[in-house]
This record gives structure tokens, sequence and C-alpha cells, in this order.
């Protein structure tokens, strides 16, 4: 009896094996190169551990076979990947061969059944939906509008440095929290040019908005157990999809949007044909109008503003803080920049998007911290690429495709002492966009899919930091880890252990 339990075990533990190597020649069946997989976790050695961030272990990777293939063969787990190489195949992908790499891969984690909110968002639609959403979104976030809310933006810039003398009142020794900071000043702008309310973020007692706006992706454990499943049996992804905002977060902004819908209709109606304000909200309004949209759809709508505008704007913003406080003559030139250009303490619209130095330091900042670390597209249609010193091969429909643009911005060929930050780099005429065009640098992405909330974000990120560095000078708490190192279990990048700040009134 023992030995017959034995031997089913030992067949049990064979098959199950055999299960989950039976596809590791997947690659080498196509004539594509790549290192090999390890059993569970592929090429991906901190998988499950979440010891180190995954782009490092691609961008180990990267830099092995660099020099001599333009894409090799990965796995997550079981689930056969192509990582390029060469930055002009990643500019292939996302722009000439758009057609072929129309989708992204997360499409494919969520369904409206699951996720009503991020299943409607730009990122994850597909096909002729994804074009009719992009469509219908993009005119609502152009430079003109975007303008329109900048004097809500300056509003919010005064409370931000209002809030920051009282903490300095307060004296903490752990000094500010550049994370929470940013988060409570971007809450508050999205909120208030998006939805015409106010958060109160930076009071006392502040509303749910900004306790709501940190649990939107705070589920890790979800991600990891989802991920894990999915990758190690990727035939489950067409059964298992994954709830990314909390239901309890879509049930408040569900009511948040009816009750922004309520008030800004009834100031419509009060103030008859002398209220105005062409915010994002009337945007949205006029849209749902044309439409004929419902509550729930004007808040998919509207969310495409508020999750493009919270957490990644925050996050720039605070690292962007992270990287003046770390290089006092970086922060001194470009406060002799913002200084030359004030006026009543705020710098006009159309001057902040033509102040070169803080352009540059806010685009080297994206290339160390990006929120954006890879991009993981789907193929759509099956094409024949070239791989340099290996044979051209044919990617097939529904293969993932990851352009590690991470690896591309710290390869010290390209960006020179890439972990330093040297706003300089980008104070070339036109060096976003030679960048760019060589593939090396896509702070927002590239192509039909770049950001579409790329002019919002950067009008937001760059108004707080005139409004911090024109009255503040800004060090870094010894509580602040010294390099670069990425939380290994955070959805964006961000710098293990926080970021946390001594500023000092000028």
């Amino acid at each position: 009896m023992l030995l017959l339990t034995l031997i089913l075990v030992f067949l049990a533990a064979a098959l199950l094996y055999a299960v989950l190597v039976w596809n590791h020649d997947y690659w080498r069946k196509r004539g594509v190169p790549g290192p090999k997989p390890q059993l569970l976790c592929g090429n991906y050695p901190n998988m499950f551990a979440m010891r180190r961030h995954a782009i490092y272990d691609l961008t180990d990777i990267y830099r092995q076979y660099k020099h001599k293939y333009d894409a090799v063969g990965i796995f997550g787990s079981r689930t056969p990947q192509l990582l390029v190489l060469n930055p002009q195949l990643a500019r292939r992908v996302l722009v000439s061969n758009f057609s072929n790499f129309h989708d992204n891969e997360l499409s494919k984690t969520v369904d409206e059944r699951s996720d009503f909110i991020f299943a409607n968002n730009p990122l994850t639609l597909t096909g002729e939906k994804w074009k009719s959403r992009r469509a219908d979104v993009t005119p609502g976030l152009t430079l003109g509008r975007v303008k329109t809310v900048y004097p809500v933006t300056k509003k919010v810039c005064q409370k931000l440095s209002e809030w920051v003398e009282r903490q300095l009142r307060l004296g903490s020794p752990e000094g500010i929290n550049a994370k929470h900071m940013s988060l409570c000043f971007t809450s508050e702008t999205v909120t208030d040019c998006v939805l015409g309310l106010s958060a109160e973020s930076f009071s006392d007692k502040p509303t749910p908005i900004l306790a709501n706006t940190k649990d939107l992706f705070n589920q890790p454990l979800t991600f990891v157990l989802f991920f894990m499943l999915t990758s190690t049996f990727p035939s489950l992804s067409n059964l298992l999809k994954l709830r990314f905002i909390p239901l309890k977060v879509e049930r408040f902004f569900l009511d948040l949007m009816a009750s922004a819908v309520e008030a800004r209709r009834a100031q419509q109606s009060a103030g008859g044909e002398h209220f105005e304000r062409s915010d994002f909200l009337d945007y949205i309004l006029q849209l749902g109008e044309r439409q004929q949209l419902d509550n729930r759809q004007l808040l998919a709508y509207s969310m495409t503003f508020l999750l493009d505008g919270f957490e990644t704007t925050a996050t720039v913003l605070a690292h962007m803080l992270l990287n003046l406080g770390r290089n006092a003559r970086a922060q001194e030139l470009l406060r002799e920049e913002i200084r030359a250009h004030l006026q009543d303490g705020f710098v006009d619209f159309d001057k902040l998007n033509n102040l070169p130095y803080l352009d540059a330091c806010l685009q080297e900042t994206i290339r160390l911290f990006p929120p954006a670390f890879t991009s993981n597209k789907l193929c759509t249609e099956s094409i024949e690429l070239p791989n340099r010193d290996g044979p051209n091969f044919v990617v097939e429909k529904g293969t993932t495709v990851v352009i590690p643009h991470y690896s591309f911005m710290v390869d010290e060929e390209f960006f020179p002492d890439p972990q330093s930050f040297q706003p300089e780099r980008f104070m070339e005429p036109d060096a976003v966009k030679t960048f760019r065009e060589r593939g090396v640098y896509m702070g927002f992405g590239d192509g039909p899919r770049v950001c579409i909330g790329m002019r919002f974000a950067t009008a937001q990120i760059k108004a707080a930091i005139v409004e911090l560095i024109s009255k503040f000078n800004v060090k870094i708490n010894p509580k602040t880890r010294q390099d670069n190192q990425f939380d290994p279990v955070q959805f964006f990048i961000t710098l293990h252990g926080g970021i946390w700040l001594d500023l000092e009134k000028l």
C-alpha cells in the first residue's frame, strides 16, 4: 500500500513537472534565442518572493543579450513573452507597426463584469472600442482646456505652500512625506479640475476623496496571486479576471460623480446664461448628453481623467522633489529660472510650458523613475521581424511583447552616468524628440497610444514645483535612502523606503 502511494505521488509530481515545462521550448522551436527559464517563475526569479523589482530582472537579460540580438524569448512563469532589446525595434512596435501590436496586455486581465471602471479605461480597451473612446476623451484634454483650469491649479498651489508652512511649524524630525504631500496636491487639483469639488486634502479633516485615492490600486496581494495563477496556467486568463479598482472605491466615486453632476446642473440652472466653467466636467456632461450616458458611464469617462491624474502624477512629483533635494546646484538653477518669470507669485500658463530647465528636470526625473517602466503589448496580427545575428522570426497573434523602457533609459551607451540626475541631457534643442525617435526615451509612451493625459499631468507637476522651489529650499531627510533602489512590491515605480524631505522657508 505504501509503495503504491509513493508511486502515485511520484507519477503526480512527474506529471505536474511535465505540465510546467512542456512549453519551455516554445522560443527554441521558433528560432528565437533567450535565457533558460526556471521552474514556476520563468525568467522572473523574483516573481514570487518579490525581493527585487521585476524591471531589474529584465534589465539583466537586456544587458546580457543587447549587443547580439534585437529581441529574445523569455517566460513569465510558463507564458512566452518576447523581450525587445533594440530601441528602434521598440519604436517599430509602438509606432510604425502599431496595427500589429494594437492592444495592451492588461486588456486580458479585466472585463466589465470584474472591473467596470478599469475595463473602460483607454489603457485596457481594445480595437475599435479603444479608438472610439480615445476620440471621445482626447478633445477634453487639449492644451486649451488644460489652460482653462489652470486658475484652479494655482489656487491649490497656494493651499500646498500653506500646508507646508504648517508642517514646518510642527517640526517633525522625520520631515515631510513627499508622496503623501504629492497625493494631497494631485487629489485636490484633479478633483477640482475634473469634478468641480474640493477634496480638502490639505485640511485637518479631509473628505474621503484622499483616502479613496490612496486605495485606488491598494491590492498588491490580489495582483500577485492573480498574476501567479494566470502566468503559470495561461488558459485561466480566459476565466479569471482582475479587479484593479476596489469595489468600495468604485462605489464611492460613483456617488461622488452623481453628486458632482447634480451640483453642476443646479449651478447651471441657478446661474442661467451667466454660469460658465469650461472644465473637464463640463466636457463630460456635454459628451454625456450627445451619447445619452448614464451616471455609471459618465463615471467611466471621468475616471479616465482621475486615474491618470492621481497616482502617476503624484509619483513623478515626489521623485522630482527627491532629485532636486539631492542636487543643490540643479535646484538653484531651477529657482533662478522660475524667479525670472514669476508674476504675483505664479508663472503664467503659457510661460510654464516654455521654461527649458524646468522641463529638463521633469524629463530627467521621468528617465530615472518612469511611471511606465515597460510597455507590454499584445500582438494583434502576426508579423515577421528581423533579429540581427539571429534568423528572422514570426511573432504570432496573441504573443506578449515586452518593451523595457527603463532598461533603455539607464543604458550608459545612451545616457552616460545613467544613475545621476543631469537635466542638461534634455537642454539641447529637440532633445526629447531626438531621444524618442531613437527609441531610448519614452517617458509618456509613443505612437497612437501615447499618454493622453500628458499635458494635464505635466502642467500639474510644473505648477507644484514652481510653488515649492520659489518659496522653499528642499533638502533630503536622513531617513531617505541614498540610492535609487525601487520598492519591489509597488505597482508603480517608487523609491524603496519612501521619500522624506526637509523643507526650509526662503
